[in-house]
């Protein structure tokens, strides 16, 4: 299969700050100095793109010596957390800015969807800014003319077709423009987390075409996305982005446990000191297979146990202990609490067991809740602990593969 997209020694620098990009000499040596091959004079050293550290240094990189390839067909899902570089990726992907170095080779036109009105005018209609849009990716009247009809039954726009898309709402925005971009002719297709200002329904219509447009059409699409459900579901293959640095280029799945931070925590926590006034104080918490308490594996035909152990001062009936469960795409399972008993002066240890075969195998994470008076969260700690659990030893024969879903409840039933 042919390579569509490859990047290599992709970077990209901002320079931080309230001032301009530099002098018309320094622009006049920049470019220069690209048009003979040589590397700008006025890089400078930056930092890390870490957002949330406080530094001297002027300039950052959003990107950093990014490589990779993309093949026809491939559905590439880039995800990562709020300024990791993924939407600064992706821009340039689209030539809307230029890197600072390395270089960007695409196979084919490219069809984009960045920001909500990206490539639309204002003053033009809806029916206008799709010929404009086609015009544009190099399409000729005749071919935009030939999926107009189509274009507007997708996005449901068709009252409003001849309306100024100035006043549109956001997201009547958003299935205009992508339906333009899912329905003309590209090779190429980049979409960034603008889906999310789409209702629930036009969600799932627009991730049913990604998938349709990669399978028969052999369309590329590239997808930035928070909603890990959706990446899971498209994507055949993940990049994690990590400070502007390409942390994993993976399966999906384990790009969605490295972006959960399941690479970093551990099945036991001891001594964390979590603290709520001075009644309450979280000491340890740890998960293993029962009789096992050393090991980190934990083996889903074993039976596992959730231990918590806390200080209490004083009488205090009126808290309790929730926990909500989330897989590793982001949603949530279940929760449970301690709800039919109530807690001791002193060092109080609990015990959560699972029984054997009720986890699939895969990554879990905790979300711990401290409440008061049965309705009220005073103490919040969200993926406190992850774990994994892998297949335990089964009889040959027996295991046909991993089962849907992520647990296996014990459903009780007779045959009369």
């Amino acid at each position: 299969m042919s390579t569509v997209i490859k990047v290599e020694n992709l970077s990209k620098q901002y320079r931080l700050g309230l001032v301009g990009t530099g002098t018309f000499k320094e622009d006049t040596q920049r470019w220069w100095a690209k048009l003979r091959g040589k590397e700008d004079p006025f890089i400078h050293l930056g930092v890390e793109n870490d957002r949330t550290i406080m530094d001297d240094s002027k300039f950052v990189w959003s990107l950093k010596d990014i490589d990779f390839e993309v093949n026809q067909g491939d559905v590439l899902g880039v995800i990562g957390k709020n300024g990791a570089g993924k939407s600064t990726l992706l821009k340039i992907l689209s030539k809307v800015t230029a890197p600072t170095t390395g270089s960007v080779k695409v196979k084919g036109r490219i069809a984009s969807l960045l920001e909500v009105g990206t490539g639309f005018h204002p003053e033009l209609t809806g029916r206008e800014n799709i010929y404009l849009n086609g015009a544009i990716l190099g399409m000729r009247k005749h071919e935009i003319t030939r999926k107009l009809d189509e274009i507007i039954a997708f996005a449901g726009v068709e009252k409003y077709v001849d309306t100024p898309v100035k006043r549109y709402s956001s997201g009547m925005y958003v299935r205009l423009a992508f339906a333009v971009a899912a329905h003309l002719e590209s090779e190429v297709l980049i979409i960034d987390e603008v889906l999310a200002v789409g209702d629930a329904e036009f969600q799932q219509k627009c991730l049913g075409k990604m998938g349709d447009i990669s399978k028969s059409d052999g369309r590329t699409i590239l997808f930035v996305s928070h909603n890990m459900p959706s990446i899971s579901t498209l994507c055949s293959r993940a990049i994690f982005l990590k400070n502007g640095e390409i942390s994993i280029d993976t399966t999906v799945a384990n790009a969605i446990t490295n972006y959960f931070g399941g690479e970093n925590k551990s099945n036991y926590l001891k001594d964390i000191c979590l603290k709520y006034k001075d009644d309450f104080e979280l000491n340890e918490i740890n998960i293993f297979n029962i009789n096992n308490y050393e090991s980190s594996v934990i083996l889903d035909n074993k039976e596992i146990v959730l231990e918590t152990v806390f200080e209490l001062k004083g009488f205090l009936s009126n808290y309790h202990i929730t926990y909500h469960l989330y897989n590793e795409q982001g949603e949530g399972l279940f929760s449970f609490s301690n709800e039919n008993f109530d807690f001791k002066t002193g060092t109080n240890r609990i015990l959560f067991n699972f029984p054997a075969l009720f986890f699939q195998s895969g990554t879990f994470y905790l979300h711990f809740y401290l409440i008061e008076n049965k309705n009220t969260a005073v103490l919040i700690e969200k993926d406190i602990l992850s774990f994994q659990v892998i297949d335990g030893s089964r009889e040959l024969g027996s295991y046909m593969g991993r089962e849907p879903g992520f647990i296996r409840p014990i459903i009780k039933s007779k045959l009369l």
